[in-house]
Order: C-alpha cells, then sequence, then structure tokens
C-alpha cells in the first residue's frame, strides 16, 4: 500500500489532518512537536462506482481503495542540520511515496508560528533540499569512482551531477527541469524532494469563503509542479468524528458539498499513478489498486502471486457498460464480455475476473 507523509511546520494541521482521514487517534495540540513518532493510518478513496456496482450485485462485503498515511512531527528551519526532530523527521519522509505539505494560513493567538502559507512552504522546501544535496555530495564522488569500472552507472551519475546542480541553487528536484528519466535512475537514493508532492493549504473556518483567494499564491507559486488544495482541517477533521448522515448534514450546512477530503484522497491516489479495477459478486465487491501501464497479469497479480503466476486470461467490461447491462451473467449472455490476454493493459473503471492454472 503507498504511503504519504504528511510535511509541514509545527502547528501547520498535520495532526488535525490525520484525525480527518483516520476519525481520530493523533494529538492536536496547539505547540511544537506533540507529535514526536509517527502516526500511521489508512484511509478509504471514496468511489461512488464501487457503491454502484454493489447494489447491483446484491454484495453483503464492499471492499473500497486505500491509500496509508503518516503524520510526522513538525520540521523546523534547520532539520536538515539537526534542529527539532531533524534526522529523525526526515528519516520518516524518506519512507513515503509521495509528500503531502500542510500548510498554515489561518490567524489564531493562541497557537505559535507563521500563519503566511509562502512562508511555510519556503522553509519546508528548502529544508528539504538541503538534505538531499548532503546526500548526493555524500554520495557522488564514490559514483563517480566506481563509474569508472563499471561504464554501465555512467547515466546514473551523470543525473546525479544534474540533481546536484539543481539542489545547490536550493531548488527542489520536484520543481526543476530535471526529466523523467535522470529522475527514475536516482530513485534508489531516496531523495525526498525525488517524490511527487500536493499541497494541503489550510483555513480557518471564518475563512472558508476565500478558500480560493488563500490557495492562488501557493497555486502560482508552485507553478504546475503540484496540486494545491485548499480546506479547513479542523471542521474536516471534525466532521469526520461524525455518523454519515450528521456528517453530510454538517458538510453541506456549511456549503461544502461532501467536504475536501475526496478531493484530496483522489489526487493523493492519482499523483501515484494508481488506478483503480473491481470485481464484484453477491459474496464481494471491491476495488482494486493498480499502476497505469500495468498489464493483465500484473494486476491479477495485485490479488494473489498464484493469479498472476498462472495467468490464462482476463473477461473484461467496463463498470458503467456492466451497469447498464444489470449484471455479469446478462453481459456473458449478451456477448459483450470481452476476453483479453497477457498484453492487455486494463484501464480505470474495467471490471474483470480471472482465469489461472498454476
Amino acid at each position: 500500500m503507498e504511503k504519504f507523509g504528511f510535511v509541514g511546520l509545527p502547528n501547520a494541521g498535520k495532526s488535525s489532518l490525520y484525525n480527518a482521514l483516520a476519525g481520530g487517534g493523533a494529538l492536536a495540540a496547539p505547540y511544537a512537536f506533540a507529535t514526536k513518532d509517527p502516526n500511521v493510518g489508512v484511509a478509504k478513496v471514496p468511489d461512488h462506482r464501487l457503491e454502484k456496482l454493489s447494489i447491483m450485485s446484491n454484495t453483503k462485503s464492499i471492499i473500497p481503495a486505500s491509500v496509508q498515511f503518516v503524520d510526522i512531527g513538525g520540521l523546523v528551519e534547520g532539520a536538515s542540520t539537526g534542529e527539532g526532530l531533524g534526522n529523525k523527521f526526515l528519516a520518516n519522509i524518506r519512507e513515503s511515496d509521495a509528500i503531502v505539505f500542510v500548510l498554515r494560513a489561518f490567524e489564531d493567538d493562541d497557537v505559535p508560528g507563521p500563519a503566511d502559507p509562502l512562508e511555510h512552504l519556503r522553509i519546508v522546501e528548502t529544508e528539504l533540499a538541503l538534505a538531499d544535496l548532503e546526500t548526493v555530495e555524500n554520495q557522488i564522488e564514490k559514483r563517480r569512482k566506481a563509474a569508472k569500472q563499471d561504464r554501465f552507472i555512467a547515466d546514473e551519475v551523470e543525473a546525479l551531477g544534474k540533481a546536484l546542480e539543481i539542489l545547490s541553487e536550493g531548488t527542489p528536484l520536484y520543481r526543476s527541469t530535471l526529466d523523467a528519466e535522470s529522475r527514475d535512475l536516482i530513485k534508489s537514493y531516496f531523495l525526498l524532494t525525488n517524490k511527487p508532492v500536493l499541497a494541503i493549504v489550510n483555513v480557518s473556518e471564518n475563512d472558508l469563503d476565500r478558500i480560493d483567494e488563500k490557495t492562488a499564491p501557493v497555486i502560482e507559486e508552485f507553478g504546475g509542479h503540484g496540486e494545491v488544495i485548499g480546506m479547513c482541517v479542523q471542521l474536516e477533521a471534525e466532521a469526520a468524528m461524525l455518523d454519515a448522515d450528521e456528517r453530510v448534514e454538517m458538510l453541506e450546512g456549511l456549503g461544502l458539498g461532501e467536504g475536501a477530503l475526496p478531493r484530496f484522497l483522489h489526487a493523493a491516489y492519482g499523483m501515484l499513478g494508481l488506478r483503480t479495477y473491481f470485481t464484484t459478486g453477491e459474496k464481494e465487491t471491491r476495488a482494486w489498486t493498480f499502476r497505469a501501464g500495468y498489464k493483465a497479469p500484473q494486476c491479477a497479480g495485485v490479488i494473489h502471486t498464484d493469479f498472476e503466476r498462472g495467468f490464462i486470461r482476463a473477461e473484461v467490461i467496463h463498470w458503467d457498460e456492466l451497469l447498464e447491462v444489470g449484471s455479469w451473467s446478462k453481459a456473458r449472455d449478451a456477448g459483450i464480455l470481452r476476453v483479453e490476454g497477457k498484453e492487455y493493459q486494463p484501464v480505470d473503471g474495467d471490471v474483470m475476473e480471472f482465469r489461472f492454472n498454476v
């Protein structure tokens, strides 16, 4: 399961965001380093297609796709040299597949720290870039020497050299012009700024009607290198503690519709190139996560490695076509189930059954 690390200054709202997604469990306090050890949780990715398929199949059990997220203690200026939680903080980020910046954009006399999201962004990006710079500086000479004996790592060394130049200027790699091939060559170094990023701009309840205004400077600063979502994290966390009907009533009463969390989860899910296929029947309707570009046997392997190892074929129909015909058996009788082989690349929204033999 892919893991997203929440990164931000103390009191930015990371623990409240965790609580909004997990339904509680993290200490959210108005002082620095209330979170010293990472809180790890799992959030279900809402999907209306799953619900419709389960109704069609009269399913007993519904299992949505999920993502894992980590609430990490607050980052402070100087973290790259050991300030605050220092190296412990940075190590926890390295284990994440993607980074979610939580940027404070609210004033509160009881909560210390800056209320300018651009100041938050400047500090966290600087610290991550400095940490990456140290990593590359420590590795590049070793790899250059190794390249003299092994010409196959020359491309990797060249990519490290490009990264060194970029990071020396204080620029995170995700904001740079470093091409995708070079970024892929240096993935084994787990550089912090070589991960996909998404930013949450955390506004106050009084600024709900100014979310676009509050997020605009961050969107401009990001320059298209990551999605930016504005929300009142505290309200979302409070709503998450309610039962479903009360949550809907609260959010709609505030003019927030279904809230910002579903949009955030879909954005987080999508930025890693994750896709969903479904299996459905009376026993279970389930969303399975796969990466864009997977072929049918790899998708089968998401269920069980035996499915991939012994893959024969897949029966496939898109979810909306299946709903239109009314059931899997009717789709088969109508001859609209497609039979796909090993080279088929499933698309988001496929409903599949696999045939295999081991």
